[in-house]
């Protein structure tokens, strides 16, 4: 029986440079009773179909994220993913994945890798970029992990600037850098064809 393309998804996050930030954000960011509905949930699962496996780990304290903790927290899932698994990650979670990647050999191979709306570095309008999440200079080791890297910014994203691609194309040469138009500023979006097609074409051609 064929196995399941396995995909580990890591959400996003926030951090903050010290815990009078993190208390401003808790006692003044939006409060919502509407229900969340993301292209990441079941929506993907149900896109993608019975031959994936969707593995969403909740990251340690996503609203004041460290790198080193959410580091400890990937690396407990490594052993059980198989070979040609698919790693994407929203946001916080596409530079956690950009900086994990370049820094150590993945002990799995790779299929494809997505980088979700994923800051460069703390030249961000909204919040700050902390908690160890900085990329070192070089990042060659990202693309030799990934057999196929993707890396999608929308041009309307008010969260992270699309001139971060460029900021990624010049240190990714051989990667695959999208930017769409709109994908509701920074991918709050509930469908997301785009990702699902690209996803199935990289299995397709393995």
């Amino acid at each position: 029986m064929r196995k399941k393309t396995q995909i580990l998804l890591i959400h996003g996050g926030e951090t903050f440079k010290n815990r009078a930030d993190y208390l401003r954000y808790l006692k003044t960011r939006k409060i919502s009773l509407e229900k969340r509905i993301r292209w990441n949930g079941d929506y993907l699962d149900k896109k993608l179909g019975r031959n994936f496996e969707t593995i969403r780990p909740r990251m340690p304290l996503q609203d004041d994220a460290k790198y080193e903790d959410w580091k400890i927290h990937f690396e407990r899932y490594i052993p059980f993913l198989r070979n040609d698994c698919i790693l994407i990650g929203t946001s916080l979670g596409g530079i956690f994945l950009a900086k994990y990647l370049s820094e150590h050999t993945f002990p799995r191979k790779i299929l494809s890798t997505f980088l979700v709306c994923p800051p460069f570095d703390g030249t961000l309008s909204s919040e700050d970029l902390v908690g160890g999440f900085k990329l070192k200079s070089d990042l060659s080791l990202l693309e030799k992990n990934s057999k196929n890297l993707h890396i999608l910014f929308s041009a309307d994203d008010d969260v992270v600037p699309v001139a971060h691609a460029e900021k990624y194309r010049r240190k990714l040469p051989n990667a695959h850098i999208v930017i769409y138009k709109s994908k509701g500023g920074h991918f709050q979006i509930e469908k997301f064809p785009e990702i699902v097609a690209m996803i199935k074409r990289d299995v397709g051609k393995k």
